[in-house]
């Protein structure tokens, strides 16, 4: 699919980013290419930051504005995994000015090295309306009525994650991988460094109670989960220690003070029972 606008002589950081991406689309798809080539039955598949988004409400231009926002989220998935460009490439490209420098072949070496299966991180929903200044924006939204939000302000929707899932499937009918998931919270340790984070077990069980109904019962195909993060870390979002994902409590602050001393917060047992009997204990409490 090619497709090209017209611009004036000077560069646009559009263009830029536009091909820039064009070249790392290339790029992967020579990668899954030659890995098939020197792993014959390997898989191969790229992290995706998702949200699920929703219309802020049933107006007929909101629900048109979530689907133009989803357009502009799954433009690179679309491509890396379809091993070809939306049709809705070519809108975006003539309202940006972008004029994509096709090289002979490339067309051929997308269509050759599709990813094999589609992993994605999922921490929250966000919802969309027409006048929104997030539409045109790959992450972004605001927030929802009918949800609480994290510390961070975050929405928290485990069903957002069985709807992702969902959506993901029926759109690009290959495996998937949850590779992020998990709760950013300010976490007050006491005297000897534990954490009653019952707020993480609720959040953690309810997203994986959904996952769990997205593979058993919409028949999703799932190949794994793993959480961010087993031990609290500096978190990339935001650059500080505060903002706490663990089972594992790190006692170190923002600037680096503490001891860091690793201590077990109530979510590690409640977690390791969890993973013992493969789920099932998820339903029993």
């Amino acid at each position: 699919m090619r497709g090209y606008a017209s611009c004036g002589t000077h560069q646009s950081d559009d263009d830029t980013h536009y091909n820039a991406v064009h070249n790392m689309f290339l790029a992967s798809a020579r990668a899954v290419r030659m890995g098939h080539e020197m792993m014959p039955g390997s898989m191969f598949g790229t992290m995706y930051a998702s949200s699920a988004f929703y219309p802020a409400t049933c107006r007929p231009e909101n629900v048109f504005a979530q689907m133009q926002k989803r357009r502009r989220t799954y433009y690179y998935i679309d491509t890396m995994a379809r091993g070809h460009y939306p049709a809705y490439a070519k809108d975006l490209w003539q309202r940006k000015g972008i004029a994509i420098r096709w090289q002979e072949g490339d067309e051929e070496t997308l269509a050759a090295g599709p990813l094999d299966f589609v992993s994605f991180s999922y921490y929250r929903s966000n919802t969309i309306a027409a006048m929104s200044p997030h539409v045109d924006e790959v992450m972004g939204g605001e927030g929802n009525p009918y949800l609480t939000n994290s510390d961070w302000g975050w929405p928290v929707d485990p069903l957002g994650l069985r709807y992702v899932l969902n959506e993901f499937y029926d759109r690009y009918e290959k495996p998937l991988f949850v590779v992020e998931n998990g709760m950013g919270a300010v976490d007050q340790a006491d005297e000897n460094g534990y954490v009653k984070d019952d707020y993480r077990i609720d959040y953690l069980r309810n997203h994986l109670k959904a996952l769990m109904q997205a593979v058993l019962v919409d028949g999703v195909d799932c190949l794994g989960y793993t959480m961010w993060a087993p031990i609290d870390l500096v978190s990339l979002s935001t650059g500080e220690m505060a903002k706490r994902y663990g089972f594992v409590y790190v006692d170190m602050d923002d600037k680096g003070n503490g001891t860091c001393r690793r201590t077990k917060k109530k979510s590690y047992d409640w977690m390791a029972h969890v993973i013992e009997t493969q789920g099932a204990s998820l339903w029993e409490e």
